[in-house]
């Protein structure tokens, strides 16, 4: 029998279900050196009745033993493949780096004749920037690595100060930033056919909030930029206030078309 190298569907996007019929889905993608289970919360802040899907990248999880990824297209191509075909109406959110991959695969499905009904980007440069914040992981060693992750956020501390836990979790990280540190949408004319969020914390030093503004390039739609107080990962202890941002712009997703006036 010959194996099959592809992995399976539901390793790559987590399906989390709201308690009832759903009107639309939320496919979320995670941050450099992310995974889904660090998003799994997100489900109690959410309608039940928007189903909750996370792309989980390789080298994590039930991909832990892929090949590390390479390029932006090695995170996206696997979630578009495996997004579920009833996932239905779709909202794409990404945070930090998973912003960039989000972009990706709007584009994607959007070339599939499966457009998005809207991108939420969260904490990120326009996908046409060069990035003002490399790592340049290639140039660290563990410690000094470990000790920029640290300053992002993001990361449980005591899985960076366990060295067996280290070991596992540092090569993924690593390939995570290598496609940050590099990655600019190659075509300045690449436009989303949806409408475009992006929200930032007022005090993040990787993505400013005076910069997200450029976001409005990528799309010919309605284009909203929030701020909320905090730095990269300014939604970790505001997750209510977050999702007060989010949860409107699922609501307009699905929201059914104005009635045209009687003349």
């Amino acid at each position: 029998m010959t194996h099959d190298p592809r992995p399976v569907p539901e390793d790559v996007v987590w399906d989390l279900p709201g308690s009832g019929p759903h009107r639309l889905s939320l496919l979320v993608l995670p941050h450099a050196g992310g995974n889904a289970h660090a998003y799994a919360e997100w489900r109690e802040h959410l309608p039940s009745d928007v189903r909750l899907l996370i792309g989980q990248y390789p080298g994590r999880g039930a991909r832990f033993s892929e090949d590390l990824p390479e390029s932006v297209d090695d995170l996206s191509g696997p979630v578009v493949e495996a997004l579920p075909a009833d996932a239905g109406e779709l909202v794409v959110l990404g945070h930090s780096m998973g912003s960039l991959v989000a972009f990706e695969v709007v584009r994607a499905l959007q070339a599939a004749g499966r457009t998005p009904r809207a991108l939420i980007a969260s904490a990120c440069r326009a996908p046409f920037l060069a990035n003002p914040c490399a790592v340049h992981p290639e140039l660290l060693d563990d410690d000094a690595l470990v000790a920029a992750i640290k300053e992002r956020g993001g990361t449980d501390d005591s899985i960076l100060d366990e060295p067996e836990l280290r070991e596992i979790v540092l090569p993924s990280i690593r390939a995570d930033f290598a496609i940050d540190d590099v990655y600019q949408c190659a075509d300045r004319d690449a436009r989303v056919d949806c409408p475009v969020t992006v929200i930032g914390g007022d005090a993040d030093p990787v993505a400013p909030a005076e910069n997200l503004r450029h976001w409005a390039a990528v799309t010919e739609h309605a284009f909203t930029t929030e701020v909320l107080p905090g730095g990269h990962f300014y939604f970790q202890q505001r997750l209510d206030a977050f999702f007060a941002l989010v949860n409107p712009v699922l609501d307009a997703a699905v929201a059914p078309a104005p009635t045209p006036s009687a003349v």
